[in-house]
């Protein structure tokens, strides 16, 4: 009876142990259970699996990771229930910066991760909003990063800070007017670069007159109802215009080039017309004086006396040139006595002939214009006016001279 007590109790000490190993297995394999949340490119999801680290943990959820891929925390770190772990995936964007097209790798989510990853400032210009999910990029995501433009123009130099892709554009966005004649140092289609340098030069085209004096001349006309030597008036004569038309040319407003291309008389001169007096005065027939008789004590002069030759109106020769005193004062009192005086006037030589005056006497034989003749050619046409109108052809000097 003791031994089948003894068997008895054996037996229960194994079934005992058989338990206790058991229970202890039992709680082993419950405590290596383990529900953790995983979060794959922001989607989250509870995994729960008999796993001992992070690996083991994505593995057991079919969750694969490539060597670029960001795991956090690492996939040896020993993982406990109730831990979470992130999966950023590796991607690659399709970018265009500044025109120019590349490739991105990143393990970001969003625009905002790749814009920092490039580091590229807030004011860059960005084809999508900074928010939005590169899993919804359909294009390439287009950058245009900040670039300085140094523009010198208009008397000053300033600095533009643009995202515009060429130098025609970024003036535009910063309402710089070019003119169809202005000129830039580059091309407006020129790839805006930072820290580029232009030139604006500003080219204007306009038209500038200027007015003269077109001065009028004088027709003298003889006139036998005026006294000789007389003059009047009939017209006044009134100078014209003339007009001068320039197409000129600037450059930063300083004259480049001025193109004579017109030159009109706008207004044309009037001629003054004068009358010359030609009249002669009438001659007063003095009674003649009776002779005396001769007295008894009167006597003849042993000596007759000889007439007196009164002073030709034409003058005497002078004694030099063939120019007679008359003449010679005359010129003087005209012309200070320069035979060749042209003081542009209208009137020339030493007795101030005009050039119908000169022309309608016969002057012409000797030269075109009475400056170009000798003295006593000038004298020769002089004493043909003056046969045909008196000393009244030089009204003041004669009558200053006491030649009429």
């Amino acid at each position: 009876m003791q031994k089948a007590f003894k068997n008895r109790w054996v037996k229960t000490g194994a079934q005992a142990v058989a338990l206790t190993a058991l229970i202890l297995g039992l709680v082993s394999f419950v405590g290596a259970n383990k529900t953790v949340a995983v979060t794959v490119d922001g989607e989250t999801q509870s995994v729960q699996a008999y796993a001992g680290t992070v690996g083991e943990m994505l593995s057991s959820a079919d969750i694969n990771i490539d060597a670029d891929d960001e795991v956090s925390p690492g996939v040896d770190t020993a993982v406990a229930d109730g831990d979470a772990i992130t999966v950023n995936r590796n991607k690659s964007v399709d970018v265009s910066i500044d025109g120019v097209d590349r490739v991105v790798h990143t393990t970001g989510l969003t625009v905002a991760d790749v814009l920092d990853q490039l580091n590229v400032g807030d004011a860059a210009d960005v084809s999508n909003g900074p928010q939005l999910e590169l899993a919804s990029l359909s294009t390439p995501l287009q950058i245009s990063t900040v670039k300085t433009l140094k523009l010198n123009a208009d008397g000053k130099t300033r600095s533009i800070k643009t995202t515009e892709g060429t130098v025609g554009d970024a003036l535009k966005s910063e309402g710089v007017k070019i003119g169809a004649d202005d000129e830039l140092s580059v091309a407006a289609a020129t790839e805006l670069k930072d820290g580029l340098k232009v030139k604006l030069v500003r080219v204007k085209t306009t038209t500038d007159t200027d007015t003269r004096t077109v001065a009028h001349g004088v027709e003298k006309n003889k006139d036998g109802d005026l006294a000789l030597g007389k003059t009047k008036t009939v017209t006044a004569g009134k100078d014209g215009e003339r007009t001068l038309t320039y197409t000129v040319t600037t450059r930063d407003g300083k004259e480049e080039s001025r193109k004579l291309t017109s030159n009109k008389v706008t207004t044309k001169p009037v001629d003054a017309e004068v009358a010359l007096g030609t009249k002669k005065p009438e001659k007063k027939e003095e009674p003649e004086k009776k002779a005396e008789p001769a007295k008894k004590d009167d006597k003849p002069d042993k000596k007759e006396d000889k007439p007196v030759k009164k002073a030709s109106t034409g003058g005497t020769t002078a004694s030099s040139g063939g120019v007679s005193a008359n003449w010679k004062a005359l010129a003087k009192c005209e012309s200070g006595g320069n035979w060749s005086i042209n003081t542009g006037n209208g009137y020339y030589g030493g007795l101030q002939f005009n050039r119908n005056s000169w022309i309608g006497a016969g002057g012409g034989k000797y030269a075109a214009l009475p400056h170009q003749a000798t003295p006593s050619q000038q004298v020769a046409v002089a004493e043909k006016l003056r046969a045909n109108g008196g000393w009244g052809h030089w009204p003041a000097c004669s009558s200053k001279l006491g030649l009429r």
